[in-house]
């Protein structure tokens, strides 16, 4: 065979062998080689419940599918993986922020109820990366009180922001933008990503405020949806039944406390609104009431929020073609996620803050190129005071001893550690909407909760009663099981040194954040 034939030989061979692997080769990027440092995307919404990403194949997905609400999302996921046990240490806005931020539980960063700061001097994971060499930015919903960003530029939305023409809070000065919230803080996301500086890796945070109430969507979906009918959940006219009190108690339902004007734009000053005329009119004419009036709030509810899911897909492929088209994507991780669960009428509800399923459960994707094998579903559970660690490992940066969060970068790898935490922690110390305040643990199979205001306990196998109908925390079948699981959570309590003494906006919550800063959590957690 002569030279030539053996070179083409070799490298057909070389091509087939690749070919049959399946695996991906990353491509050089603009201006980066392969060995570079690779740039992260982390695009994050408001209240986005996994049960509306067609992806996670959950209670919506399949509708969601049909309807084209997620595609990007979705194609995300294809691309990438996701987490099937993604989960919040404390189902409200700012203290998940706080937790993603810090690495850290609510009680040792400060932020255990809405509209708090971050302890003053706790480390948050900006500042390592930019040790690490990165430069980074925030674009969005902030909602974390008086802590600034350590972003290198910003421009944030104050408090929960509004829906249409957002006013910015930034280093320079406040500036509003006309346009809808989405689709502006897509585009100035994308200025930035075209002006950032090129010899750096980067870290961009994109961070929406939808779909968080009061789901208004932007006029191109204003009608979409119209003429469907989202599926119902078997449980929206549950009795809460075989349950602690809490669940009868709360205020979050959509028979009695989801408001016709604010929430569906029905009368008021936004019923006015012609992109509502629709359903004011079909209300006027229907007139529903009882159940019937239910099944009516649940539909314009549903369909206002997956209007406002799409605009959120429109940004996440907008984002990802921005990267392909500067050459960035074959070395840029880019993640989706959402600051907790939500409702989608499940138990009659809307909202979140419960230790239940449909709140706690955050949804988690990523695509890493070469990395990620495409349409991984990972299983081992992470939590949101993950975040920080695994931001900093991707960059290459050093992380601090003293976290609750752990870094899960060696199970994206497919490497999970034989100590990886098999359960989580939650603690919720709000109150609002009727919930009553609450902390518990959650493991593969089961849901301890204890509502430590009236001293109720509830216990959920999720194996036989995936809907959480009954609690089985009295039923003396269980009483090893309750045993057990009051032991690990007393455990966690102990690992995180949270106890009863520390209290929302006070209390040991400082000395806690010290103490957090100098001891690493142990046993994974």
């Amino acid at each position: 065979m002569t030279p030539v034939r053996l070179f083409l030989a070799f490298a057909l061979a070389g091509l087939a062998t690749a070919s049959l692997s399946g695996a991906e080769t990353p491509r050089p990027s603009r201006g980066q080689s392969t060995g570079a440092k690779p740039n992260i995307v982390f695009i994050f919404s408001d209240d986005h419940s996994l049960q509306t990403i067609g992806a996670y194949g959950a209670r919506l997905s399949a509708f969601c599918r049909e309807q084209a609400v997620t595609p990007n999302i979705d194609r995300l996921a294809e691309r990438g993986g996701l987490f099937v046990n993604s989960f919040c240490g404390n189902s409200l806005c700012s203290p998940s922020r706080a937790a993603i931020q810090t690495g850290l539980h609510s009680h040792a960063n400060g932020v255990m109820t809405l509209n708090k700061p971050i302890k003053e001097g706790l480390w948050t994971f900006p500042r390592a990366l930019r040790e690490a060499g990165y430069q980074s930015a925030v674009f969005g919903k902030w909602h974390l009180d008086t802590t600034k960003p350590e972003f290198d530029e910003w421009m944030i939305l104050p408090g929960q922001g509004t829906y249409n023409d957002p006013l910015f809070h930034r280093a320079g000065g406040d500036r509003k933008i006309p346009g809808y919230t989405t689709d502006v803080i897509t585009d100035l996301s994308l200025e930035w990503l075209k002006r950032r500086d090129r010899s750096k890796p980067f870290f961009l945070a994109v961070q929406h405020k939808a779909p968080h109430r009061n789901f208004i969507p932007p006029p191109r979906y204003a009608t979409w949806l119209d003429d469907i009918t989202v599926p119902e959940p078997d449980t929206l006219f549950d009795d809460y039944a075989n349950r602690a009190s809490p669940a009868r108690n709360q205020k979050m339902s959509i028979a009695k406390d989801m408001v016709l004007e604010t929430d569906l734009k029905v009368g008021g000053r936004l019923g006015r609104e012609p992109a509502y005329a629709v359903r004011n009119a079909d209300f006027e004419r229907r007139h529903p009431t009882g159940q019937d009036l239910v099944r009516w709030k649940y539909q314009q509810y549903l369909k206002d929020y997956l209007r406002c899911v799409r605009a959120v897909d429109d940004s996440v492929g907008r984002v990802v073609a921005a990267l392909e088209a500067e050459g960035l994507a074959e070395n840029t991780i880019v993640i989706y996620s959402s600051d907790q669960g939500f409702y989608m009428g499940e138990h009659g509800w809307f909202d979140k803050r419960w230790i239940y399923e449909e709140s706690v459960h955050m949804p988690f994707i990523v695509r890493w190129p070469g990395v990620v094998k495409p349409g991984t579903r990972f299983t081992p559970f992470i939590q949101n005071i993950d975040y920080a660690a695994t931001f900093v490992e991707l960059a290459g940066g050093k992380v601090p001893s003293g976290l609750h969060g752990r870094s899960f970068v060696p199970v994206l790898r497919g490497q999970t550690p034989a100590d990886w935490r098999q359960n989580i922690y939650y603690h919720y110390y709000d109150g609002g909407h009727g919930v009553a305040k609450h902390y518990g643990v959650r493991t593969s199979r089961y849901t301890l909760a204890h509502f430590y205001e009236t001293n109720e306990w509830e216990l959920f196998d999720n194996e036989k009663d995936p809907r959480q109908l009954r609690s089985v925390y009295a039923d003396p079948g269980y009483a090893k099981i309750v045993g057990e699981l009051k032991a690990e959570l007393s455990r966690l309590r102990q690992v995180y040194q949270d106890s009863d003494a520390i209290k929302p906006g006070g209390g040991k919550a400082g000395k806690t954040a010290g103490k957090a800063k100098k001891k690493q959590a142990a046993s994974g957690n």
